[in-house]
């Protein structure tokens, strides 16, 4: 039996973190993809900090948790081409509406919506939000761009919503998100394709 602290070893993984009230399961996904041997990568928009703080991730990752367009933390290039240009995938989660509508529509006024307009790498979007947001014709007109481009989704499940309703909506449970991502990157079969650029080389 491989050793599960192996298993992701020598992927590199980019935990895109929006601002919903999911936003706290972000901490437990990052937490066991790193546990699997992954190196993780946060960023996160200002919204998403008003849910959770950059040193929650930073603890768990052990790397600087990227926040904003003009701050490069450790590279004269720019942050949102090049740490997508070494990432074997990109996860959003939580993904929210704002979030989706944002990509759907090419607008890049944050630091998530400018790395995944210029990710080099697969993008796996898991959604959450409320769920009228969710049934909401204009978010599923969005969601159904988005994936005839080619852009992946795990989720929305449904449940018990923060707003105290019941319905789709509740981002996808993390050991289900994590098992999901482990299959992309161990099963060549399964990869999703990035939208542009150069598929990463396979690597054992």
């Amino acid at each position: 039996m491989s050793d599960p602290s192996t298993i992701l070893k020598g992927r590199e993984i980019i935990l895109a973190i929006c601002g919903g009230i999911a936003a706290y399961k972000s901490a437990d996904i990052c937490s066991k993809l790193v546990q699997r041997g992954a190196g993780v990568t946060v960023a996160m928009t200002r919204d998403a900090e008003k849910f959770i703080t950059p040193l929650t991730f930073q603890a768990l990752s052990a790397r600087p948790v990227h926040t904003d367009i003009f701050n490069l933390l450790d590279s004269s290039d720019p942050q949102h081409i090049s740490l997508t240009e070494r990432a074997d995938l990109m996860l959003v989660a939580p993904a929210t509406a704002n979030m989706l509508a944002k990509v759907a529509h090419g607008l890049c006024d944050d630091l998530i919506s400018l790395m995944i307009s210029a990710a080099a790498c697969p993008v796996v979007f898991c959604p959450s939000m409320n769920n009228r947001m969710w049934d909401n014709p204009v978010n599923q007109e969005n969601v159904t761009k988005l994936q005839n481009l080619g852009y992946t989704f795990l989720g929305p499940d449904s449940g018990w919503l923060a707003c105290r309703n019941v319905g789709a909506g509740r981002l996808s449970d993390p050991q289900s998100i994590i098992d999901e991502v482990t299959k992309m990157l161990t099963d060549p079969a399964a990869i999703p394709k990035p939208i542009q650029g150069v598929p990463r080389p396979s690597r054992p």
